[in-house]
């Protein structure tokens, strides 16, 4: 919750939820708990570092016997060049923040959604890189692409247990993580995606407006059943998905899959 889209959405939502933001430096989230009062509370804790976040569990398990819902958003884009000239330390630290820091999230706060009296609600963030390569930010694209499956796993495990988990693309966002693009310039992050982060930097439009509103959608009950899915703020219908739940649910339909010839024995 300490800054990008985390912050905005603890922000938002503490409007009316009661807000625990998690960050790897707390002093990030006083200014917001003074801000919200007692709606908003905050823990200290790594999500990449899973006795960090277990740690951060039992705090919260001492003040809260449930948790209606859990959103997971922490992200880093770095490193970002030619694959090959990655530094493999970089790549893995990618990666333990990217997909194991949402493995370890809602594995630590399981437990908390389980016992609550509504239908639990996990929200878990993709990025570009997910759904088609991206050249030069691999270690982004590929943990990004494994938290997609990861969802639709787990949503595949608890389909009897009436958990709801979904990834949401919240697409092209002026954040830090864009800054990060602008600051490694055109040689290392290409000259379409440096030039599309400067775009995105100056863009004042309504994409965090539609990232909340889908939030807020998919933690209400007019959600409920909808799972496993990547779902897209900005490009996809889901105001209408309540009409189609029935061609929603158990369907390919906003899920990674694999095109293959509809004569499966044709000959190329």
């Amino acid at each position: 919750a300490s800054s990008g889209i985390g912050r905005y959405l603890a922000t938002m939502l503490v409007q009316s939820h009661e807000v625990w933001g998690i960050a790897r430096n707390g002093s990030t989230l006083s200014d917001l708990q003074v801000d919200m009062g007692e709606r908003f509370s905050f823990t200290t804790a790594d999500v990449s570092d899973w006795d960090s976040l277990a740690g951060a569990s039992t705090e919260i398990a001492k003040a809260w016997d449930h948790i209606d819902a859990l959103v997971c958003c922490a992200g880093v884009v770095t490193p970002i060049s030619p694959a090959m000239q990655v530094d493999p330390r970089q790549w893995s630290d990618a990666v333990r923040v990217n997909l194991d820091g949402t493995f370890f999230s809602v594995r630590a706060f399981f437990h908390l959604l389980k016992t609550t009296t509504s239908r639990p609600k996990v929200l878990c963030f993709s990025g570009g890189g997910a759904t088609g390569p991206r050249p030069n930010f691999t270690a982004y694209s590929v943990a990004k692409t494994g938290l997609v499956r990861l969802v639709e796993n787990l949503a595949a495990e608890w389909v009897d247990d009436a958990i709801d988990i979904n990834t949401i693309a919240p697409g092209a966002i002026p954040t830090r993580m864009t800054q990060a693009v602008v600051d490694v310039g055109p040689d290392c992050a290409g000259e379409e995606e440096y030039t599309s982060a400067l775009a995105q930097q100056s863009a004042r439009d309504d994409t965090l407006d539609r990232v909340f509103d889908l939030v807020e959608y998919l933690l209400s009950p007019v959600s409920d059943g909808i799972s496993g899915k990547l779902i897209s703020a900005r490009w996809d219908p889901w105001q209408d998905f309540a009409q189609h739940k029935d061609d929603l649910v158990g369907s390919d339909i906003y899920a990674l899959r694999r095109i293959v010839p509809e004569d499966r024995g044709q000959s190329w």
